[in-house]
Order: structure tokens, then sequence, then C-alpha cells
């Protein structure tokens, strides 16, 4: 081989030095070690009660309460979404008396614990029962349901206006230029160009959002809502078996593993023309 060649030859990665054992290096060791075994004596405590007078007596009532869960999720997601578009319009306008309370509105539900703005709406109705029946609506306010739905719809409404228009500040100007060009009026330029693009752009954000909101349902129990964690604790207050929080956390754990696989495949699936 000539002198060129080998000075043009590529050379192999040197070695990477041993690393050495450190006290956080064992320290990390020791802690995984010791989630393997918790994870793996769970997992056998679990199976050795599938067949339990527990699981058997209280089985069907955890799906019910599961059921309910998921009801109220996506029923408040659904609701919000339609409700953070408006919203998200009014905090990027430049009109003052559209931007300030839509400001207002997202600072509130956003810094406000969902447990009192839950209370607030459930508890707080009650003390304008007279004017909310002068008015019909009384009925609503006075059923547990609907003022989870209210509640949490606001709530979410708040987080997603914030998600939508962080994603739409996101989406280059030049698409705007380019639509105004193409003679395209704004109302088209958003929802035909913007708004398609803001949604990818917001889907991990979204995704995580409805995850919290899977696991916030469980306030709904408060309230005498029997969802998954009103079951539980109906079950709990019957038999004192420990256990049925067990049941509970699992039954909340593969919602949210079952809607994070969904959701990595579904972004996948609309940002696949982005990959190279």
């Amino acid at each position: 081989m000539s002198l060129l060649a080998q000075s043009i030859a590529p050379r192999p990665a040197p070695a990477q030095p041993a690393r050495a054992w450190s006290a956080t290096r064992i320290a990390g060791h020791v802690l995984m070690t010791m989630w393997i075994i918790a994870g793996a004596c769970l997992v056998y405590y679990l199976a050795s009660n599938i067949f339990s007078p527990f699981v058997q007596k209280y089985w069907g009532k955890y799906l019910d309460g599961f059921v309910v869960t998921l009801q109220i999720v996506f029923v408040s997601l659904g609701l919000g979404a339609a409700l953070s578009v408006p919203i998200a319009l009014a905090r990027a306008s430049k009109v003052a008396l559209f931007r300030w309370p839509a400001y207002g509105y997202v600072y509130f539900f956003r810094g406000t614990p969902l447990l009192a703005q839950t209370f607030l709406i459930y508890y707080g109705a009650g003390s304008f029962r007279a004017e909310l029946t002068d008015v019909g609506l009384w009925w609503f306010f006075r059923d547990a349901w609907y003022c989870i739905i209210f509640a949490f719809t606001l709530n979410t409404s708040a987080y997603q206006a914030e998600i939508l228009r962080g994603a739409v500040e996101n989406v280059s100007k030049g698409q705007w230029e380019g639509g105004r060009a193409l003679g395209l009026t704004k109302p088209v330029i958003f929802f035909k160009i913007i708004l398609p693009q803001a949604l990818m752009v917001a889907l991990r954000p979204y995704g995580n959002e409805i995850i919290l909101m899977i696991k916030g349902s469980a306030i709904a129990s408060i309230v005498t809502i029997y969802d998954l964690m009103g079951e539980t604790r109906r079950a709990f207050s019957r038999s004192y078996d420990f256990q049925a929080y067990i049941w509970a956390a699992v039954f909340y754990l593969i919602a949210v593993e079952a809607l994070r696989r969904v959701w990595d495949r579904l972004e996948a699936r609309l940002t696949r023309h982005l990959k190279r």
C-alpha cells in the first residue's frame, strides 16, 4: 500500500477508557436493583391475588369506575379543545379588550389547583341557588357530574389554549405572508394553513395534557362521582384491604401507558413527512 493510501485510510476509533466504580455509579446501580426487585415483588403480589375474594367481588365495580373515568376525561378534553381555540386567538389578539380577559382566564385556571376549582363550582354554586334557579341553571349545578365536566373543561381549556398559542407562534411568519400573497383571507390562512402545522407541533404537549387529565380525574371521587378512584375508596371502606389502591394504580398505569403508545404512533404517522 502506498504512503498516500496509508495516510487517508480510516483509523479505528480509540478504545473507551474503563469507567471507574465511583460512589455515584454504585448508588445508581443499587437503586436500580431495588426498583427491579420492588417491581418483581409487585407483579408477584398481583398475580397471586388475581383470583382472591377481593378481586372477584370488586372487579366489575373497578371496570365501571374505569369507564366513568374515561368518559369524564375525554368529554372534558373534547369540550376544552373546542373552547381553547377562541381563547388562544384572544390571547394572541392585539386588541386589549380580547387579550386581557383571555389572559386573566388562563392565569386563573393555570395558577390555581384543579381541586380548588372543583370545590368552587360544586360547593360554591349552592350559595347562589336562588339566583341560579331564577335563570334556570340550578339543575346543572346541583348535579355532581355536570359540575365535574364543567370544572375539568375550564381547567383543560386554559392549558390547551396556551399549548395552541405557543404552537401557532412557532409557525413561520412566512406562512402568513404566503397566504396573503395568494389573496387568502386571515380566517382561511389560519384554519387551512397555520392551524394544521401548529397542531403537529402541539402533539406532544397535548399528549402530556391528556395524561395529566387522566391522573387528575381522581379528584372527581371527592364530589361523590364513582369513577375509578371513587370505586376504589368505596371498596377500601368496605374491605379495609390495601390492595384496593394497588389495583387502582394498575388501572391508571394501564390507561396512561396505552395512551402513550397510541399517541407515539399517531405522532409518528402525522410527522412522517418530516423525517429523512
